[in-house]
């Protein structure tokens, strides 16, 4: 039969293919080409530096409250005393204040008034004209520029003494005294070089409070005293808080050992020149009369 013939070549055939089979070729991923990137340098590790402590801001230092009395030269002291508002006794009751205080010897000093009645003159001027190694403003005068109570000048007198409420300041041969009119009134014989004249007395004699009255009126003052040991004070309250009687009864209450103390002029007026070491409190107006205190 003809198939017979055709066996032999299917068989081969068969065997041919079954050698030559080939596997399906595995797929190949293609790799994305590596793009030329930049190097990255690590970021350094910053270390902070250390840190000072806080250093405090100091406060300026505070004024000292009373500095004691401190030698300029010989025969005269200085002392600033500054109060703080304080005092729950009315008898303890003191304004804030900043007072300036000048102690000298008396008989190292000559103590003299100047008067220009109608011709008022700038406290450096009387320093200049002087040559005085203190200044300090006078007593009380009018709008025409003179004295409202007695003044003696190089002798002379003019004007009209005081009654009872006032003092004096008095310079005679023997030196300077200050007195209560009360207890020693003006005599026109007395043989005095000098006299100024002012009120009130804020400490009468033997360490008495001298003005109980209380007005209200706070100013600048200027105040002339004695003390128990014959010294004399020039006080000066540069805030002008004080009234007449809140100084009264600081004056009379304090350690300066006041046996007299006589208000000058104030407010405007009050001023005050040291020429030595220099130091100058001056007063806001032209004054008809000064105290000047010179080296003898």
């Amino acid at each position: 039969m003809r198939w017979r013939w055709l066996l032999p070549i299917f068989c081969f055939l068969a065997l041919v293919g079954c050698q030559t089979a080939v596997s399906a070729p595995t797929p190949i991923v293609p790799i994305a080409p590596t793009k030329n990137q930049p190097t990255v340098t690590p970021a350094p590790t910053i270390t902070p530096s250390p840190v000072p402590p806080n250093t405090p801001t100091l406060p300026a230092p505070s004024p000292v409250p009373d500095t004691g009395w401190e030698a300029l030269q010989p025969g005269l002291e200085r002392r600033i005393v500054r109060l703080e508002e304080s005092g729950e006794r009315p008898s303890e009751r003191w304004p804030s204040e900043n007072i300036y205080l000048l102690r000298l010897e008396p008989e190292q000093f000559n103590f003299r008034i100047g008067y220009r009645p109608g011709q008022p003159q700038p406290l450096a001027a009387w320093q200049t004209e002087t040559d005085a190694l203190i200044v300090l403003n006078g007593g009380f005068f009018t709008e025409e520029f003179t004295a409202t109570g007695l003044i003696v000048a190089d002798g002379a007198a003019s004007g009209v003494s005081y009654g009872d409420f006032a003092g004096m300041l008095a310079i005679a041969e023997a030196g300077p005294e200050l007195r209560w009119l009360a207890e020693r009134p003006y005599s026109p014989t007395e043989p005095l070089q000098f006299a100024l004249q002012s009120f009130p007395v804020l400490v009468k004699p033997g360490g008495v409070l001298g003005y109980p009255d209380e007005d209200g009126n706070s100013a600048r003052r200027t105040v002339i005293g004695l003390d128990d040991d014959g010294r004399f004070l020039i006080i000066l309250t540069r805030q002008g808080n004080f009234t007449l009687h809140q100084l009264s009864q600081w004056l009379t209450n304090s350690d300066l050992g006041l046996d007299i103390a006589l208000n000058l002029d104030g407010g405007p007026s009050s001023g005050l020149i040291l020429a030595e070491p220099r130091e100058e409190f001056l007063a806001f107006t032209p004054l008809p009369t000064v105290i000047t205190i010179q080296k003898k």
